[in-house]
C-alpha cells in the first residue's frame, strides 16, 4: 500500500508558492537596517515564508473549503483535519524559532497569527467585512511584517523601524490585495464574503489600486530622497515599471469587458507584481550593502 507524509490536498493547500506575493516587504525590510544579522535574517525567512504564511494559508482554506480557483490554485483539494494539525504544529514551530531572534519577535509573530486565524475562523471572520477585513490585511501583511523583519534581522536588534518605511509596505499591500479578490465574487458572496473588491466593483477596484499605488511612489520618494538614497527610488520605479504596464492594458481590457477579471489574469497580475518588486527590493539590498 503506498503511503505519503502527508496528504496531496495538505501539500497543496499549504500553498508554499504564495509567499513569493508576500517576499517584497521581508526584502524592503532587510535592505533598510544599517547593518543586519545575516544568521537572524535567515531564520526570519524561514519562519515567515515557510512556517507562518503556509500555515495561514492552510488553515484560511481549512475554515473556507473553497471549490473554486483560490490564489495560486485552479482547482483546490478539498482540507481534512490533517491540514489543520499540520497548520498548527507549522505555528508552534514558527513561535519556538522565533524566540531564538528575540522574545519581541516572537510575540509578534504570536499577533500575527491570532490576526490571520481571526480573518479566517468562522466565529470571528474578519474577511466577511470588507473595510475591517482588508484593514486587517494592509496593516499586518504590510507595516506590522515590515516591523518584525527590520527588527528580527537588524545588527542590534533594533525597535525603531522607520515609520514612513512601514507606510509604503502598508500602501503595496493595500494597492496589491484588492486586485486578487477581482475574480471571486460569485463565490465569496455564497460563502457570505463581501471583500473590499467586490465593495469598489470591477472598475473601481482597478481606479482604488491605482490611486494607492501612486501613492506609494510618492512615499517613496518622500523616504528616498530624504534619506539621500536616490537611487534606490529609481530602482524601485524601474523595478515597477512592467507592473503598470500590465496593470494598465488588463485595466482597459476588463473596461472593455468585465469577464476578463478573471482568475488567469489576475495570477498573471500577481506574478508580475511579485516578482518585478522582490527583483527591485533585492537589488536596493545589494545596493545598499555594497555601494
Amino acid at each position: 500500500m503506498k503511503t505519503h507524509f502527508l496528504l496531496p490536498s495538505t501539500v497543496q493547500l499549504l500553498r508554499f508558492h504564495f509567499s513569493l506575493f508576500l517576499m517584497p516587504v521581508y526584502w524592503f525590510a532587510l535592505s533598510e537596517p544599517a547593518g543586519i544579522h545575516p544568521p537572524r535574517a535567515i531564520l526570519v525567512f524561514v519562519i515567515l515564508h515557510l512556517l507562518v504564511y503556509p500555515a495561514s494559508n492552510g488553515y484560511n482554506s481549512y475554515m473556507d473549503r473553497d471549490t473554486g480557483s483560490i490564489g495560486g490554485i485552479k482547482r483546490p483539494l478539498q482540507p481534512t483535519r490533517e491540514l489543520l494539525y499540520i497548520t498548527v504544529l507549522m505555528n508552534a514551530a514558527a513561535l519556538v524559532a522565533g524566540c531564538f531572534v528575540s522574545l519581541y519577535f516572537a510575540v509578534g509573530i504570536l499577533f500575527y497569527i491570532f490576526a490571520s486565524m481571526a480573518y479566517s475562523y468562522r466565529g470571528i471572520r474578519l474577511k466577511k467585512y470588507p473595510v475591517w477585513g482588508y484593514l486587517t490585511v494592509v496593516f499586518f501583511q504590510g507595516a506590522f511584517t515590515f516591523a518584525l523583519v527590520y527588527h528580527g534581522c537588524s545588527a542590534p536588534l533594533s525597535l525603531q523601524p522607520p515609520v514612513t518605511a512601514m507606510l509604503l509596505a502598508s500602501l503595496l499591500i493595500g494597492g496589491f490585495y484588492p486586485m486578487t479578490q477581482i475574480y471571486q465574487y460569485d463565490a465569496d458572496l455564497k460563502d457570505g464574503v463581501e471583500t473590499i473588491s467586490y465593495r469598489l466593483g470591477y472598475r473601481g477596484t482597478f481606479i482604488y489600486s491605482g490611486i494607492l499605488y501612486l501613492i506609494a511612489m510618492l512615499v517613496s520618494g518622500i523616504y528616498f530622497f530624504e534619506a539621500s538614497r536616490e537611487k534606490a527610488f529609481y530602482i524601485l520605479g524601474a523595478g515597477l515599471l512592467p507592473v503598470g504596464l500590465y496593470f494598465l492594458f488588463w485595466a482597459r481590457k476588463v473596461w472593455q469587458d468585465p469577464a476578463k477579471a478573471d482568475y488567469q489574469h489576475t495570477m498573471r497580475m500577481n506574478t508580475i507584481a511579485a516578482t518585478c518588486a522582490n527583483f527591485a527590493f533585492i537589488v536596493i539590498f545589494i545596493a545598499n550593502r555594497y555601494e
